[in-house]
């Protein structure tokens, strides 16, 4: 005998009892004014099908003298609690009579009631049957997709949707109102099937539409217009991957903007393009063979902007040059190429010279490889307090010779610390005499601060094994940590006078835990 043949029967007995007026002992007022429902109900169906009300009919019990228990539920229509208040009941939900408006608006309310058996099958629905609609109004999924991380099938779908098909994303009428999120989410994609240049026109083009008083010409900017669109784009700067442009479009597309990048990059990109003027524009990943090599836009003697170019790197190379002659920090090709969102190669050999207790005008004499092992706007979690889940596995925590970056919100200031011996160690500190923490200038590479260990004993703090917990350096003198109400915190206060720091010196004038925008970790590799 099939058992299942029994459950319509038993389903629509449920849905009568729902409609019972003699046994329920319990109402529910939902809405809010002007359009209020009471609902008659059971507590112990509801308490069994919604966590959710369980918890809310926790705190509400009947007492003695009462008859009834009366809850409310203001933030819900009361519309769809009926639809969800059925499949409570019967167990029955039929999404095709719905709208799809209406088929998200059930979603995001049954996540309220925690209905998490529904979830994934209202996300396959939509998935499944409704891909039209989804990706002419995708903005509207991904806000409700990572609102939320009960929707992780929607999530795929997102992250799916954004590798395969960002120019629809990108050309959508309704990509000036895309959240900043969705914009870092886009152009920090590995797999874009685009020009870089196309990316960074984009990024204009939404960091103009955030200013609607901006002028389209940044050549009519003033000195205020120009520190708006660098306010407003200062969280995508760092995911333009510029190197991939060619000297010509960095010329024609970028020099006008340099009032908006920070000045130790845009002189460093500089550098980088005068060194040679024939580097191709590349897209982030060969799409087929026949595409692999990029056509070269070439430079003749008639074309107007070609003679600007000219005129540009010839103007440039004289600069360049005596530069080059009277600067002592000059690479020394013994730093292989960095991963980093945070710090360029020129960073890197300062810091290397600092592991080496060399001098800044010492030449580097051993090759150094910055290694990254974690990358907080790539392996942090959003799940609560939860955010350094992947910092927290052993391979990380027991890695030495390992360098933390941090880049501060609202600051120029870039801090870190180098560790030489990790940090899985059974008492509160780490022991080490080679430990330093130090800060850089973002917009000056040569304002920087360094502050060796002064106290041994205490180098290096333990990592409180949960998941809240970053890297951390002495007595506060370089923390990072989830704070409780989920933001990202960073605290290199030290004490006042600096009399029991573990460091030599404060590396920063931060005075209150302060929020970071990127963090990464490195391991030292010679």
């Amino acid at each position: 005998m099939d058992d299942d043949k029994f459950l319509p029967k038993l389903s629509q007995n449920l849905l009568e009892i729902l409609n019972d007026e003699e046994f329920y002992d319990i109402t529910i007022e939902v809405g809010s004014d002007p359009y209020v429902k009471v609902f008659r109900a059971h507590m112990v169906i509801l308490n069994y099908r919604s966590p959710y009300l369980r918890r809310i009919l926790s705190t509400n019990k009947k007492k003695n003298d009462e008859i009834l228990t009366h809850i409310k539920l203001p933030n819900i229509s009361p519309d769809f609690f009926h639809i969800l208040l059925r499949y409570i009941y019967g167990g029955r939900l039929s999404l095709e009579e719905y709208d799809i408006s209406d088929i998200i608006k059930i979603l995001v309310i049954a996540n309220e009631l925690s209905l998490q058996e529904l979830i994934p099958y209202m996300e396959s629905f939509l998935i499944e049957n409704k891909k039209n609609w989804m990706e002419q109004n995708f903005e509207l999924i991904y806000q409700i997709s990572f609102g939320n991380d009960s929707f992780s099938e929607l999530q795929k779908y997102c992250a799916d949707f954004i590798s395969k098909g960002p120019e629809k994303i990108f050309n959508s009428p309704n990509f000036s109102t895309f959240p900043e999120r969705l914009l870092i989410t886009l152009i920090q994609n590995d797999n874009l099937q685009m020009k870089e240049i196309e990316v960074w026109e984009h990024v204009i083009k939404w960091g103009l539409a955030q200013n609607p008083e901006l002028s389209s010409d940044p050549t009519s900017f003033s000195k205020d217009d120009f520190n708006a669109l660098k306010n407003t784009l200062h969280h995508c700067i760092p995911f333009i991957r510029f190197r991939n442009l060619t000297s010509r479009e960095f010329l024609m597309k970028v020099k006008s903007y340099k009032k908006i990048l920070p000045k130790e990059l845009y002189n460093d990109l500089l550098n980088y393009f005068l060194d040679n003027d024939s580097k191709e524009s590349l897209p982030r990943i060969s799409i087929s063979k026949q595409k692999s090599i990029l056509e070269i836009n070439r430079v003749t003697n008639s074309d107007n902007e070609s003679q600007e170019y000219i005129s540009f790197i010839s103007g440039r190379l004289m600069g360049y040059a005596n530069n080059l002659l009277n600067k002592q920090k000059v690479l020394t090709n013994k730093i292989k190429n960095i991963d980093s969102k945070i710090i360029t190669s020129q960073h890197a050999e300062i810091i290397s010279k600092w592991i080496g207790r060399l001098e800044i005008t010492d030449k580097l004499t051993t090759s150094y490889e910055f290694k990254l092992l974690y990358r907080d706007s790539r392996d942090g979690s959003s799940v609560g307090i939860k955010r350094f889940k992947k910092f927290h596995k052993n391979y990380i925590l027991d890695q030495p010779h390992t360098v933390t970056l941090v880049k501060v919100e609202g600051s120029n200031e870039i801090l870190g610390g180098y560790n030489p011996i990790g940090w899985d160690f059974d008492s509160d500190y780490g022991i080490t005499k080679d430990s330093f923490i130090f800060s850089f200038d973002n917009e000056n590479i040569e304002n920087y601060i360094l502050s060796r260990v002064k106290n041994e004993k205490e180098a290096i703090s333990r990592i409180v094994r949960y998941n809240g917990t970053g890297p951390s350096f002495g007595n506060n003198d370089l923390r990072l940590y989830q704070s409780l109400d989920g933001s990202l915190r960073i605290n290199c206060k030290g004490t006042t006078d600096n009399k029991d720091s573990a460091y030599e010196k404060r590396i920063s004038t931060i005075d209150v835990p302060s929020t970071f925008l990127e963090f990464e970790l490195f391991r030292i590799d010679i």
